[in-house]
């Protein structure tokens, strides 16, 4: 089996070569939801993420609002990092067991797990192959004021936030380029696929 790290930056095109690689039969775990997943009510980290950052994070119906979290630590390096530090070992180990699962099932399995911040957290190292999805940085301000329906000086904000793509391309085995068209973006992941592929015995 075959574990490879699928990251990018804000609006680069991570989700859609994630998609692209299942098409072919790649694994995908999609990181990002199983830190959803464990902050519900009634996951793993819901009380003591609540107990950390207080009931001004709730929405009215007792979930935790993530728009609300997000406001309250992305301009605070401390408390983003006890926030991650609350909710990446539990990630962790469900992307651990969601794996062995994959394993157990198919030997020479492709586990693709696609994660926003696998560079920052250090966590890239989990992996034998790193994919960095990548565009232009005015591609990836579009793109967010499209998709998330923010500002332009919000879309800047978060980009600002993020480790720019250029340190994440330096530690990448592959380099997916977004910037161009949906059909370029594919020939390029099936080029991948084909390269993780000939990985495997």
């Amino acid at each position: 089996m075959l574990r490879v790290g699928l990251t990018g930056g804000l609006a680069s095109g991570k989700s859609f070569v994630g998609g692209t690689l299942q098409q072919l039969g790649c694994s995908l775990i999609k990181a990002d939801e199983l830190g959803h997943e464990v902050i519900q009510r009634g996951g793993e980290v819901y009380d003591a993420v609540v107990e950390s950052f207080g009931q001004e994070i709730l929405a009215e119906d007792g979930e935790i609002d993530r728009r609300r979290l997000a406001a309250r630590v992305f301009t605070h390096p401390d408390l983003l990092a006890r926030l991650n530090a609350i909710i990446h070992p539990t990630v962790f180990r469900r992307e651990d067991a969601l794996t062995a699962d994959i394993e157990a099932a198919d030997p020479r399995a492709i586990v693709v797990v696609e994660a926003a911040i696998l560079v920052e957290t250090g966590s890239y190292t989990r992996f034998a192959r790193l994919i960095v999805a990548a565009c232009t940085r005015e591609q990836q301000i579009q793109r967010a004021i499209k998709r998330d329906r923010v500002t332009r000086e919000e879309a800047e904000a978060r980009l600002a936030r993020q480790l720019p793509l250029e340190e994440k391309i330096r530690l990448a085995d592959y380099v997916v380029d977004t910037s161009g068209s949906k059909e370029d973006t594919v020939a390029q992941v099936h080029e991948v696929y084909r390269s993780l592929r000939s990985l495997q015995p």
